[in-house]
């Protein structure tokens, strides 16, 4: 049964990976939920399963497309997803009780995965570093110039796009390393959800608005934002590090909410136009989540504003 999982599992993550090369706007939906379906074989047959759909995935995409394309599915995809699939389900036994993996460790992980998938991906493309910014300025050029074009947005009339490409350039793994922790933690949440209501969860579902980042965050931040001053694809790792953490600051800034609302009269249209915000005003919102994440870990703020989590969590 767990091959026969694992194969299907890597099959379907292999497509959703694939339909990327048409560029269409469902492509791209159906391309950040290619991890799901190593997630469910991982939770639910456990991580075996996931390895199976790791093998199973990358030979087909290389098979249907080229050995870099299934190098590219194994590192970005397939490999991330069994790894924080694994992490979920450890646990560790004391006095007859299981003490899962914490989540505010796990979503630290998810952040150093987003910085090594980063930088693994980058070198899937080339190991010249000025070809690989070359490579990122040209795709900014031109999303610039279709933004233009569609009158999205105006520039003003002495601004060159080369140059303006080539200055946002070292900022693009920033957004990488944010949007892959954004896209691997709503994946990990769905297949656990899943999986549970298929009654094939191993563990308990956990009180998630206590989810905290530990205090090595903030100097794991510190030392991303100084290495992202480099040059090379150490910048890139460091940059990709800066936009993963604040991206899992910003999930911690969410659970703060959460957690400090229950048992409040206004919790669900508060929670209800946060969520909104997020949709429309992404932009200034996030900042915010993640500040508010910040300033949890360093102060511990929900010890101070909210309830003491439920006997059962």
């Amino acid at each position: 049964m767990l091959p026969i999982v694992g194969i299907g599992a890597g099959l379907v993550a292999a497509l959703l990976f694939a339909v990327v090369i048409t560029g269409s706007p469902l492509a791209a939906l159906l391309y950040s939920a290619a991890p799901l379906p190593i997630f469910i074989a991982a939770l639910g047959w456990n991580h075996r399963a996931g390895l199976v759909a790791i093998a199973a995935g990358a030979l087909a995409v290389t098979v249907a497309l080229s050995l870099t394309a299934g190098v590219g599915f194994a590192v970005i995809i397939a490999v991330p997803a069994w790894w924080i699939a694994y992490l979920a389900l450890l646990a560790r036994e004391e006095a007859g009780a299981f003490e899962w993996y914490p989540l505010g460790r796990l979503l630290l992980w998810i952040a150093g995965t987003a910085a090594l998938v980063t930088v693994g991906s980058a070198l899937v493309m080339t190991t010249d570093y000025e070809a690989y910014r070359s490579v990122i300025a040209r795709i900014i050029e031109n999303l610039l110039t279709e933004m233009v074009r569609a009158k999205l947005i105006a520039l003003p009339a002495d601004v060159r796009l080369p140059e303006l490409a080539q200055s946002l350039a070292p900022a693009v793994p920033v957004g990488i390393g944010a949007s892959f922790v954004t896209t691997i933690t709503a994946n990990l949440w769905i297949a656990a959800k899943a999986v549970r209501i298929s009654g094939r969860l191993p563990r308990p579902w956990p009180f998630i608005p206590a989810t905290t980042l530990p205090r090595q965050a903030l100097l794991l931040l510190v030392l991303a934002m100084v290495t992202a001053s480099l040059g090379g694809f150490v910048g890139v790792a460091g940059a990709a590090m800066t936009g993963a953490l604040l991206a899992a600051f910003m999930f911690s800034g969410l659970a703060l909410l959460h957690d400090a609302s229950r048992g409040k009269a206004w919790r669900t249209p508060m929670l209800v136009s946060v969520y909104v915000a997020l949709i429309v005003m992404q932009a200034v919102l996030t900042p915010l989540l993640a500040l508010a994440g910040l300033l949890d870990t360093l102060l511990g703020l929900r010890k101070r504003v909210a309830l003491p989590p439920p006997p059962n969590a």
